[in-house]
């Protein structure tokens, strides 16, 4: 059985889990869509801590240990949420939609299946079109008192090449790394709630694979697809100047299917301090220019 009206399926960025959509998907279910919240494989349920995580715990141990995920690459992520795709389809169009480190994932299921989506958004997250990875985005001379620069020297812990990860500690209780995560993070949420946050939106490890995987755009493909960015302008993670980089890039590549563009005046973790404005946004794209 299928209808006109679409499924929200919504894409986890770098070390974050499914919770982090809950707000957004409360939103959009009370005025009466459909939405998924995909947990990546490695990510929430499925994951497995890395020695030294557990209460208490051994934080020499689990800053050195190897992740149990770390053998995790982007074509997994992108694998299990196609699956996820194909299912919904069965019941009306999709949008699929990523936030950070998730427009990867976007990107590979908009290259390998277009014919089974309707809208593809990147929420304040990574597209990569001129250059084909990640990394290639990525800031990498912040000011040295920027919260992504703090963080980079208090909130990342282990070596990567050596843990497989990039790797935080979301149940720290150091006043100085959850006063880094904030300004990181959730800027615009009371600091109160960042222990909370850190403790069910993120998890320790996300897989340097996936990272630094090759999720350059098709043009062929997911050139064809509409779709929308939404900037975040207050974000430290992925600053607002890289944003309109990819955003330029992309419409320069396909310049008769320019991204549709809106701007939140939030930080990175807008599901979760701006839902209200996320859902609206999302069904905007389902209204205005979904294609069924």
């Amino acid at each position: 059985m299928t209808n006109g009206e679409p499924t929200f399926v919504l894409v986890t960025g770098s070390g974050a889990t499914s919770f982090l959509w809950n707000p957004v998907v409360r939103e959009l279910v009370l005025r009466g869509h459909r939405a998924l919240p995909v947990e990546l494989p490695g990510h929430g349920f499925d994951t497995v801590f890395p020695a030294g995580y557990g209460s208490p715990q051994d934080l020499e141990l689990f800053t050195g240990a190897r992740s149990p995920v770390a053998g995790l690459t982007l074509d997994d992520y992108a694998e299990h949420t196609l699956g996820l795709v194909r299912r919904a389809a069965q019941h009306g169009p999709v949008v699929l939609v990523g936030h950070s480190l998730g427009g990867s994932t976007v990107t590979r299921v908009a290259n390998t299946a277009s014919d089974l989506l309707a809208h593809v958004v990147y929420l304040s997250a990574y597209c990569c079109v001129d250059s084909p990875t990640v990394v290639g985005y990525a800031p990498t001379a912040p000011t040295p008192d920027s919260p992504l620069a703090r963080a980079r020297q208090m909130a990342f812990l282990g070596d990567p090449r050596r843990t497989g990860v990039t790797r935080t500690n979301p149940m720290t209780a150091d006043p100085d790394v959850l006063a880094v995560q904030h300004a990181l993070l959730v800027a615009d949420l009371d600091p109160a709630h960042v222990p909370a946050v850190l403790a069910y939106a993120t998890q320790p490890d996300e897989p340097l694979q996936v990272v630094l995987a090759d999720a350059q755009v098709d043009p062929g493909t997911w050139g064809r697809l509409p779709r929308t960015y939404v900037r975040t302008s207050q974000d430290e993670v992925v600053p607002i100047e890289v944003q309109d980089r990819m955003i330029a890039e992309a419409d320069h590549l396909t310049p008769t299917n320019p991204f549709t563009v809106h701007t939140i005046a939030g930080s990175h973790f807008v599901p979760i301090t701006r839902a209200t404005e996320v859902a609206d946004i999302l069904i905007t794209t389902s209204d205005s220019r979904l294609v069924t």
